[in-house]
């Protein structure tokens, strides 16, 4: 690589890891922290099979660039400050080797999250906004405790396929993004699409909006600039707007 180039390649990475720090204070001021639970992950531009995730026990609104860690295509720590979640690897190392598209994944531990994916059930299409997930998430239905085994992110990643988010059963959501912020946007629209479909079940039976409106629907709201935008002002308004 030359100088150049590897100093473009430097300047993105730091972009990237700032980049993946505001996502994560996002999450925190939208409370999706819990406890040491959570972690969000990015491709690194310059070193293939490496990815940046933050540290294990660090609370979310704490993580600087500096605490990011850098993971090797092994699951070995090569930078960074901190431990690593044992969780971490099995997870987002085989996600990102079987999709190399989607340059990052979010999976948190969130209120509603939790609470849908004990259903064991797809979300439904009953608003404009949770079309966007409609034919792009799936259910993983197997739990076992802790993730702390290839195997069992292979499975997930499976699950994944060609879509964007997982419903890990019994555990939380997981999604995916060509982009932190792509990624982020679909983890806070999951999660308002879950609180929306619970409120409204608890009420009556939703109507579903059919197949031949939800899924151009779903087209249209799956850009990654609409994504990006919105994610954008949702960080400028919930979590101040400031690099960290």
């Amino acid at each position: 690589m030359d100088e150049h180039l590897a100093d473009e390649v430097a300047v993105r990475t730091e972009d990237l890891k700032q980049e993946l720090v505001e996502a994560i204070h996002l999450f925190a001021a939208l409370g999706y922290s819990e406890g040491i639970a959570g972690h969000i992950s990015v491709t690194d531009p310059g070193r293939p099979g490496h990815y940046w995730v933050n540290p294990f026990g660090l609370d979310f609104d704490r993580v600087r660039p500096k605490d990011l860690l850098l993971i090797d295509p092994d699951g070995r720590v090569g930078s960074g400050r901190g431990a690593l979640n044992p969780s971490v690897d099995p997870l987002h190392g085989e996600l990102h080797r079987a999709r190399p598209d989607l340059t990052a994944f979010a999976h948190t531990h969130s209120l509603y999250g939790k609470a849908w994916s004990a259903l064991g059930r797809v979300l439904d299409p009953i608003t404009q906004d949770a079309c966007a997930l409609y034919g792009r998430h799936h259910v993983y239905e197997q739990f076992d405790g802790l993730v702390n085994d290839r195997q069992e992110g292979k499975a997930v990643a499976a699950t994944l396929g060609s879509g964007t988010a997982v419903i890990l059963q019994n555990h939380g959501f997981l999604t995916g993004g060509r982009s932190v912020a792509e990624a982020a946007w679909l983890f806070v629209v999951m999660e308002r699409a879950a609180k929306v479909q619970l409120l409204a079940e608890a009420t009556g039976k939703p109507v579903v909006i059919p197949h031949h409106v939800a899924e151009p629907t779903a087209a249209t709201l799956a850009g990654l600039e609409y994504a990006e935008l919105q994610y954008r002002n949702l960080f400028e308004s919930a979590a101040g707007g400031h690099r960290p």
